[in-house]
C-alpha cells in the first residue's frame, strides 16, 4: 500500500512537471509568420539606417512574431530612446524591446 501510494506520487510529479513544460514553449513560427518577421526586420534595419539623429552602426534588430528586440550598444543615451520611436513606428512592429546598452567614452575615446 505504502509502495503503491508513493508510485502514484511520483507519477503524479512527473506529469505535473510534464504539464509545465509543455505550456512553456512556443509553438513553431508559420512560413508566413517568419517571412513577415524578415520584411520588418529589414523595414526597421534601413529606417534606423536612414535616420540621420541615430548613429546605428552597432544596433542589431530581431524580430519574433512582430517583437522587435534592439541589441548591441549606441554611444549616447538618446540614440536608445530614439531607435526604440524609430522602430515602434514600423507597420507591423506590435512592441519593441530595447536590451541595448551605452558605450560609455563613446566615439570620442576617454573623457
Amino acid at each position: 500500500m505504502i509502495l503503491l501510494k508513493s508510485v502514484t506520487r511520483i507519477f503524479l510529479l512527473f506529469a505535473f512537471v510534464a504539464f509545465i513544460a509543455s505550456c512553456a514553449t512556443k509553438p513553431p513560427r508559420t512560413s508566413s509568420e517568419i517571412k513577415a518577421d524578415k520584411a520588418i526586420g529589414l523595414e526597421v534595419t534601413q529606417q534606423l539606417a536612414n535616420d540621420q539623429n541615430i548613429y546605428a552602426r552597432h544596433i542589431e534588430v530581431d524580430v519574433y512574431r512582430g517583437v522587435v528586440t534592439l541589441s548591441g550598444f549606441v554611444f549616447e543615451a538618446n540614440d536608445m530612446f530614439e531607435a526604440a520611436q524609430v522602430a515602434a513606428r514600423v507597420p507591423g512592429v506590435i512592441s519593441v524591446s530595447n536590451q541595448m546598452h551605452l558605450e560609455e567614452f563613446g566615439r570620442g575615446g576617454r573623457r
